[in-house]
């Protein structure tokens, strides 16, 4: 339990951001629809505008990431997250401004460029940050806290949304993002390779690191769960560093080719869902954020209590695998909920 009251400058960080990330996202899409199609409820481009924006910051970030995350070694955890944190405070503080289609415009160009940097790089971060000051076993429970607390933020930045007009939203926002900027800066301790929890002379995933004898005994069943990796000496990771990365290890590919379908499903849903709703059910700001509210509440309660309870207990994998199932059936479920004949049994039944 010490090791998680060590983090809690760092949770403070997490939730300040995600409450100003999330605040602003039941406003934005009657902001997108009112600066590029005016006037209406449906409008093709708008969702044409989210997709590539969503593209073009999935694959700067695939691009920027690795590299955030390896200057962080060098340079510190704390350092690094400055960036993102800081960056994210841009866009909002422009529609803080005016959400004229001028404003827009500017924002989804520093939008874009500002997810580059901050899609990944706080999350990777943070979590790189809590596995500094955690020891392996307790990971998966401290990970758990940590999206707990992020979900937290995501449900109070919804619930703030829901009661103020669109241009105090963008303002709040902006003023929570600041704070949370000058707050990392203050209280936030470095982190980085010289504080790690553990010493990279023994870090299971160098293959020439060399742990003490009785370390390596007490951790041989580890070695296949924690296989062993090229070691990466170089300033900054070139593309085949990274597939190098990928390649050496069956597990850490297998986990990047989920995450990669998962994210592709997830976003895909999400880019449309808003704009679907909108153009069918007319609904606006604060139907969005109710909606919002549901997700959330079950998310904060799930990682607050789930994971650090049931992860020593059934392990990671089987987390994930009840994970993936959930969300496959959340998208599946999304996917038919809109057709005529799901209308025409539910009447019947």
């Amino acid at each position: 339990m010490k090791d998680f009251v060590g983090l809690g400058h760092l949770f403070v960080v997490a939730f300040l951001f995600h409450f100003s990330s999330f605040m602003v996202l039941p406003a934005i899409t009657d902001v997108t629809m009112e600066a590029v199609c005016p006037g209406r409820d449906e409008c093709s481009v708008a969702i044409y505008l989210s997709g590539f924006q969503n593209a073009i910051t999935g694959l700067g970030a695939l691009v920027v990431t690795p590299i955030v995350g390896n200057l962080s070694d060098k340079y510190g955890r704390k350092a690094l997250m400055t960036l993102p944190v800081t960056l994210a405070i841009l866009p909002l503080f422009i529609l803080a401004c005016n959400r004229s289609e001028v404003y827009f415009y500017v924002y989804y160009v520093m939008k874009i460029l500002a997810g580059i940097f901050c899609e990944g790089s706080i999350h990777c971060l943070s979590l790189a940050y809590v596995a500094d000051h955690v020891g392996t076993k307790r990971r998966a429970a401290a990970f758990g806290l940590l999206s707990g607390v992020s979900a937290a933020g995501f449900l109070s930045g919804t619930l703030t949304a829901r009661f103020l007009a669109t241009s105090s939203t963008f303002q709040v926002a902006a003023a929570v993002g600041t704070a949370g900027a000058i707050y990392l800066r203050a209280f936030v301790p470095d982190s980085g390779a010289a504080v790690s929890f553990h010493d990279d002379a023994c870090d299971p995933l160098l293959q020439d690191s060399s742990c003490s004898s009785a370390a390596s005994s007490s951790a041989s069943s580890d070695e296949e769960l924690s296989p062993r990796l090229p070691p990466y000496k170089g300033v900054l990771p070139s593309p085949s560093d990274m597939v190098a990365l990928l390649t050496g290890s069956l597990t850490l590919s297998t986990a990047a080719m989920i995450t990669f379908f998962y994210s592709l499903g997830e976003h895909g849903l999400q880019t449309a869902l808003l704009y679907y709703l909108k153009a069918q059910f007319g609904y606006s700001k604060d139907e969005f954020a109710n909606l919002m509210l549901i997700a959330g509440a079950a998310g904060m309660i799930s990682q607050l209590t789930v994971m650090p309870i049931f992860a020593p207990i059934v392990g990671e994998e089987m987390l994930l695998i009840v994970g993936l199932l959930g969300g496959c059936t959340h998208v599946f479920l999304y996917g038919i909920a809109w057709s005529y004949w799901c209308h025409i049994l539910l009447h019947r039944l």
